[in-house]
C-alpha cells in the first residue's frame, strides 16, 4: 500500500516506512493529484480532508496527527467507508508544561506568587487534569469545570463555570463546539469576560474561537482583565494584530509543539494504522530523538521553590521567545500575515519536554524537589 504522508511530521520516515511504499509530502503538496494512489494518507492540522482532497483517490484510511478534529470531514469520511484516527492528548504534557511557563512569566513580571492564588480551569479533559495538578503542586486553589464530565462523575467534583468567574486566573481547554449540549463558540464573550474578577488572567490554549477576539481586546484595553495569554486565535492564520499588541503573551499555535508531543501523535497514528494493516510492527521512536537543546540545568541554592522552578522552566523553554517571534508579524504587510504565521508554525524549533532535561538541584534546593518533580522534571 502507498502511505501518502506530511513530512513535517517528525520520524515520518522511521514510523511509517516500513508499513508500506512511502511518500513523504511537504504540507502544501498534499493535493489531489498527489495523493490519488495513496492507501493511506497521514496529515496534520494545516491540511483540510474532505471530498475536495479525497474524491475519486484510493483512500481507505485518514490519520491525523493531532488532538482535534476540525479539520477533517468526518461526516464524509463515514459515508465514504474511510477509517479515521486521531491523537487526542498526544500533546497534553506539551500543553501544560507550556501554561505552567506562561503562568511563571506572569508571576515573574509581576512580582507577586502563585501560591495561594485562585486557578481557574474550564474543560477538565487529558490536557487541563495535568493543568490542575500542576496548579496544586504550585499551593493554587484550583476550581474545575467540565459539563460533561460533570454530568457523567459523580462526588461533586466539578463547579459551575459561574463559580470560576472570582478566580484570579482562568485556563481554557475545551474541543471548539458551535452547537450540541456543550457549545464553546465564543464561550468567553463579552458577557462572559465581563464577570471575569477584575485584574484576573485568562489563558487560552484550546481553540481561537472559544473567546471573543473583540470582547477580549475590550476588556485588555479598559483594563477589566489584567493580562491575557493567548496562543490560539480567531480566524487562523491572518490573527488579529490589534489583540496581538495587548495580550501579556502570544504565540502562534505552538503550545502543544514540544517534539516529545509531536512524535507521541506519529505514534497513535502509526498504531491506528498497524490495527488497520493488521500489522503489529513495533516501533521504538527513542533512538530518532535528538537531545534536549539544554540537557542538564544546574539550580541556584538560594529562593523560594516557585522562584527555582521559574529558573528550570525558563532554561528548559523560554515563552518569551516565543511571543517575540509572533509580534514581528505586525511589521508583515497584511497580505503576508497568514504565511508569516504559519511558517512560523511549520518552522518551529526543537522544544523538549521537561522530562528530557536532568536538573542538578544544590543541597539547599532539597525543599523544591518534590515541585519539580510533580512538574515534570527529572532531578
Amino acid at each position: 500500500m502507498k502511505i501518502a504522508v506530511d513530512r513535517n511530521i517528525p520520524l515520518a520516515g522511521s514510523a511509517f516506512g516500513p508499513l508500506g511504499d512511502l511518500a513523504l509530502l511537504e504540507t502544501t503538496a498534499v493535493t489531489p493529484g498527489n495523493i490519488r494512489d495513496a492507501g493511506a494518507l497521514v496529515i496534520r492540522s494545516e491540511t483540510k480532508v474532505g471530498p475536495s482532497l479525497l474524491e475519486g483517490s484510493a483512500v481507505r484510511f485518514v490519520g491525523s496527527a493531532t488532538i482535534g478534529t476540525d479539520h477533517v470531514d468526518l461526516p464524509y469520511l463515514v459515508s465514504r467507508g474511510i477509517a479515521f484516527a486521531s491523537a487526542p492528548g498526544s500533546n497534553a504534557n506539551s500543553v501544560k508544561e507550556y501554561v505552567l511557563a506562561a503562568l511563571l512569566c506572569l508571576s515573574r513580571r509581576g512580582g507577586f506568587s502563585l501560591a495561594g492564588k485562585t486557578l481557574g480551569v474550564v474543560g477538565v479533559g487529558n490536557v487541563g487534569s495535568r493543568v490542575a495538578r500542576v496548579g496544586r503542586a504550585l499551593g493554587m486553589s484550583v476550581l474545575e469545570n467540565d459539563p460533561p464530565r460533570a454530568r457523567e462523575e459523580a462526588g461533586g467534583k466539578f463547579v459551575p463555570l459561574d463559580a470560576l468567574m472570582d478566580a484570579d486566573i482562568i485556563t481554557l481547554h475545551v474541543p471548539l463546539a458551535r452547537s450540541g449540549t456543550d457549545p464553546t463558540y465564543h464561550l468567553f464573550d463579552a458577557r462572559r469576560i465581563g464577570a471575569m474578577k477584575p485584574g484576573a488572567i485568562l489563558i487560552n490554549t484550546s481553540r481561537g474561537a472559544v473567546v471573543e477576539t473583540r470582547a477580549l481586546e475590550s476588556a485588555l484595553r479598559d483594563g477589566r482583565i489584567a493580562h491575557a495569554v493567548i496562543d490560539v486565535w480567531e480566524g487562523e492564520p491572518a490573527i488579529d494584530v490589534g489583540l496581538l499588541a495587548r495580550v501579556s503573551l502570544g504565540s502562534p499555535h505552538i503550545a502543544g509543539y514540544s517534539l516529545d508531543g509531536k512524535v507521541n501523535a506519529a505514534a497513535m497514528i502509526r498504531a491506528a494504522l498497524c490495527r488497520f494493516l493488521g500489522n503489529d510492527r513495533a516501533w521504538d521512536p527513542a533512538p530518532g530523538m535528538p537531545p534536549p537543546p539544554v540537557p542538564d540545568v544546574a539550580l541556584p541554592s538560594a529562593g523560594s521553590g516557585e522562584e527555582i522552578l521559574a529558573g528550570a522552566v525558563r532554561a528548559c523553554y523560554d515563552i518569551e521567545y516565543d511571543d517575540l517571534l509572533l509580534r514581528a508579524i505586525a511589521d508583515v504587510p497584511a497580505e503576508d500575515r497568514g504565511r508569516f504565521f504559519m511558517r512560523l508554525r511549520t518552522g518551529y524549533r526543537l522544544r523538549r519536554e521537561f522530562s528530557s532535561v536532568r536538573l542538578n538541584p544544590s543541597p539547599d534546593a532539597a525543599p523544591c524537589r518534590r515541585l519539580l518533580e510533580d512538574v515534570g522534571f527529572r532531578l
